[in-house]
C-alpha cells in the first residue's frame, strides 16, 4: 500500500506536470524485497546479490558476472584487471597506450591515467556521436595496449570494426556498456544481433537512478574470460586470492593445505593478497532492488527506443533545419539512454 501510495503514476496535465529528463522507476516489487533484504539481518553481498548476477547474466548472454559498486568502479576494475601480473607478458604497463573517444564521460578514461597509462583520443562521428572508428587504426602504435570505449548514450559504436582492429594488432577492447544495457549489434558472421559487451574482452554496466535499471548506486563487470574472472573478483575483494563467498569457508577443500609463493605450507588461502585491490562490493539490499529491475527491464528498453522515435518523429521537418538529429549506427539496434541534439553550422540560435 506504501509503495502504491508512494511511486504511483501521477496524472500527466498538459502544461503542469513537470516532465524530468531522467529518472528512477520503482514500486512495490523493489520495495517488498528491499525490505526482505534489510530484515534477515545479512546486509552485506549476499543471496539477493548471487541471485541477481545469476539474472543480469542472463539477461546480457555472458557468463560471468560480478557487480560492484557504480558503473565508474566497474571501469576501474575492468582497466585494472588487464594490469594484473597474472596476464604475464599480455598485461597492460605504466606508459602503455590506451585507445578512447575524445567526448565522452570522464570514468571511461580516468582508469588509465591512474595506473599510469596514456589515454589518447579519437574524434567523434556526428550524427552517432561514437567514437570515428575509421580514424581509429591511424591512432595506433607500437605502444597501443587497448581500446576502452564506451556506447554513446546507448547507440553502439561500429563494433565490427574495432574488434577487427582489435584482432589486426591484438588488443584488449573494454566495452563501457553503462549507457546502452539491451543494446544490440550486426554480427555478419552469423547474421544475428550480438548484444554489447560480448564483443569486447571485458565490458560493464551502471545501475544509477538514471540508467536502464537501478539500484540506487551500483554498477557490474562482465566477461567470457575464464582467466579474467578470477582476476576481476580479487582486485574487486580487497586483492585476495580466495575466492569464497561472504561467510563461507574453505570452498576449494585445501584453504590451509596449499603453497603460496615464498609462504610458508598451509598459509591461510583466505588471507592471501596477490593484487593491489579495492573493497567494491554492493549490499544486499541494492541487490534486491535490482532484481526486481531485471523484471522490468525489457519494458523499459522498449519505452527508451518508443521515446526515441517519437522524439524524431516531432524534431523532423522544420527543426532539422536548426538541429543535427541523432542516427543509429549502422548495423545496431540501440538501447537509447539519451537524445542528442547538435545545432547545425550558421543557425542564428543560442544554446
Amino acid at each position: 500500500q506504501y509503495a502504491e501510495a508512494q511511486f504511483a503514476p501521477k496524472p500527466f496535465v498538459p502544461g503542469e506536470s513537470v516532465i524530468p529528463p531522467a529518472g528512477k522507476v520503482i514500486g512495490a516489487p523493489e520495495i517488498e524485497l528491499m525490505v526482505e533484504a534489510s530484515l534477515d539481518g545479512w546486509l552485506t553481498t549476499g543471496r539477493f546479490n548471487t541471485e541477481f548476477e545469476a539474472g543480469l547474466a542472463k539477461l546480457l548472454g555472458a557468463p560471468y558476472v560480478l557487480t560492484t559498486t557504480s558503473g565508474s568502479s566497474a571501469n576501474l576494475l575492468a582497466l585494472s584487471c588487464l594490469t594484473s601480473h597474472k596476464l604475464g607478458d599480455r598485461r597492460l604497463k605504466p606508459g602503455d597506450e590506451v585507445i578512447t573517444v575524445a567526448a565522452g564521460f570522464p570514468t571511461t578514461v580516468n582508469p588509465s591515467i591512474q595506473h599510469g597509462l596514456v589515454p589518447v583520443f579519437v574524434d567523434v562521428h556526428v550524427p552517432t556521436y561514437n567514437v570515428d572508428a575509421s580514424l581509429i587504426e591511424a591512432a595506433i602504435t607500437d605502444k597501443t595496449g587497448a581500446i576502452m570505449i564506451a556506447h554513446t548514450l546507448g547507440n553502439t559504436f561500429d563494433l565490427a570494426e574495432v574488434r577487427r582492429l582489435c584482432d589486426k594488432y591484438d588488443l584488449w577492447l573494454v566495452e563501457d556498456c553503462c549507457d546502452a544495457l539491451g543494446a544490440t549489434y550486426l554480427d555478419e558472421t552469423t547474421g544475428q544481433h550480438k548484444n554489447v559487451g560480448l564483443w569486447g574482452d571485458v565490458a560493464t554496466v551502471s545501475f544509477y537512478p538514471a540508467h536502464h535499471i537501478t539500484m540506487g548506486e551500483g554498477g557490474a563487470v562482465f566477461t567470457q574470460s575464464l582467466e579474467l574472472r578470477p582476476i576481476i573478483e580479487s582486485i574487486r575483494d580487497w586483492g585476495r586470492d580466495c575466492y569464497c563467498a561472504p561467510g563461507c569457508d574453505n570452498t576449494c577443500g585445501s584453504r590451509f593445505g596449499q603453497q603460496h609463493g615464498t609462504l610458508p605450507f598451509g598459509y591461510d588461502h583466505k588471507y592471501v593478497y596477490s593484487h593491489l585491490g579495492y573493497n567494491l562490493k554492493i549490499t544486499d539490499m541494492q541487490a534486491a532492488c535490482g532484481l526486481a529491475q531485471l523484471d522490468r527491464a525489457a519494458g523499459f528498453i522498449e519505452a527508451r527506443r518508443r521515446n526515441f522515435a517519437l522524439l524524431t518523429e516531432r524534431f523532423r521537418g522544420s527543426l532539422e533545419e536548426i538541429f543535427i538529429l541523432p542516427e543509429a549506427t549502422p548495423n545496431s539496434n540501440p538501447s537509447w539512454f539519451g537524445f542528442p541534439l547538435m545545432l547545425r553550422d550558421g543557425v542564428d540560435a543560442k544554446r
